[in-house]
């Protein structure tokens, strides 16, 4: 694995390349230079995260499988962000809907085989020889150059999202909203905000103006609305750690808790996957069993395979292994288990969705927003304790004593003793 600086270098080196990639698309396609960054420096993030995550979530697969994953993991990306460009500005930055076996325009079948041999290529040639460059650079200028790119990027990336979050309204506006500016930081807001704006028209000529969902005051958590996924996710934790517990006692024969959480019953791995399937999804329910299927089957796979190498990463754990089971990929993921994923992603759309949508919507406005706060609050509270538990068993098993006050109190409140009760299944990486 490399560095936390190294994974950095390339994000910029990769965010560069995709820019420069992009910026030749565009000015071949339109006959002239433009600009298709999102943010006002010369790079392209989604490139850069993209390239991140591939490489420390692919970073065990090889040969065909290695472009396998790396095909499936990137075309994810892509629709994800495909869909949350339309969420949050109601418009489509990309369509391949002129191209074969696409869905919807965001992503196609010929445009995941070409992300999959590029990412195939740089895990195998181009990560080593960039972090290669990387550690002739002196660490401490390196490390220097690195956080001046991070604050840059920051900055950058802070003013692109306050404008375009209002570029559709008036300037006036917006200036209106930040009255303490004095008139010089009100000045140089416009001519971002003109720069900006024009870029992204010039960048992103086939950009389609999406028509918003209808919004219901009146009716708490309408729609696929924040309210509601916040609902979806904390309901599906819980729905999740019953099933599990359930499908344990029948196969195995015996309780035992599957709880991701020190704090009650709830797996958050069920509860993210219920609210992100319904975000990405949701656009798609009418649609035949067998395209639901076969997208949760992917989409499934894709997740927990995530999922996997996140929980072994950050918390030094395998909490699960389908090594004993035919047709896994490195016992993190089995054929198995992802038509399951396939089959829950056709009976919440179809069956369970709408007639929980329904209740939960007919909680009165007030109650709702108070009731859902107070669950934002006691699950983040929960998600960040049992983070810190973990970490610290992560710890004590590798003989790192206690000199800090989370330390002990994590120790006193969540000893080895307790946490093999929580997380049975639980056992450390090799």
């Amino acid at each position: 694995m490399y560095t936390g600086y190294e994974l950095l270098w390339l994000f910029f080196i990769y965010s560069f390349m995709g820019w420069l990639l992009e910026t030749f698309t565009a000015a071949v396609r339109q006959k002239r230079f433009v600009n298709r960054g999102l943010v006002n420096s010369p790079i392209c993030v989604i490139y850069g995260f993209s390239a991140v995550l591939i490489t420390v979530f692919c970073s065990e697969l090889h040969g065909f499988w290695l472009f396998v994953g790396s095909a499936i993991m990137s075309t994810v990306i892509e629709w994800t962000a495909g869909h949350l460009i339309e969420l949050m500005y109601h418009e489509k930055w990309w369509d391949y809907s002129n191209m074969k076996w696409n869905l919807d325009g965001y992503i196609c079948f010929p445009v995941s085989l070409f992300w999959g041999l590029l990412c195939f290529v740089m895990m195998n040639w181009g990560n080593p020889l960039l972090v290669t460059l990387y550690r002739l650079i002196p660490a401490l200028p390196a490390h220097i150059l690195l956080w001046c790119l991070v604050l840059l990027l920051a900055v950058d990336m802070l003013a692109t999202l306050i404008i375009l979050s209002g570029r559709s309204r008036r300037i006036e506006q917006w200036e209106s909203v930040d009255q303490w500016l004095t008139e010089i930081s009100s000045r140089l807001g416009r001519k971002i905000y003109s720069r900006v704006d024009a870029r992204i028209q010039r960048a992103y000529p086939e950009a389609k103006r999406q028509k918003a969902r209808e919004a219901r005051p009146d009716v708490f958590a309408y729609g696929c609305s924040f309210y509601k996924i916040v609902w979806l996710f904390v309901i599906g934790s819980l729905l999740g750690d019953i099933i599990e517990t359930i499908f344990c006692r029948f196969t195995m024969g015996e309780w035992m808790s599957r709880s991701s959480l020190v704090w009650g019953p709830f797996s958050i791995v069920w509860g993210m996957a219920m609210a992100a399937a319904t975000m990405l999804l949701y656009k798609y329910r009418d649609r035949s069993d067998h395209f639901l299927f076969f997208i949760g089957t992917l989409l499934g796979g894709a997740y927990e395979y995530i999922c996997s190498v996140g929980t072994e990463l950050f918390f030094g754990k395998v909490f699960w292994d389908y090594s004993h089971m035919p047709f896994n990929l490195g016992g993190r993921i089995n054929l198995l288990y992802c038509f399951f994923w396939g089959i829950a992603a056709v009976v919440w759309l179809k069956a369970v969705y709408p007639r929980l949508s329904a209740l939960i919507e007919k909680i009165p406005v007030k109650t709702g927003k108070i009731i859902t706060w107070v669950m934002i609050v006691f699950m983040t509270c929960n998600m960040a304790v049992s983070g810190l538990a973990l970490i610290r068993s992560d710890q004590r098993a590798n003989g790192v004593p206690a000199e800090y006050t989370w330390q002990e109190i994590m120790d006193e409140r969540f000893d080895d003793e307790r946490l093999e009760k929580i997380y049975p299944n639980a056992k450390e990486a090799g």
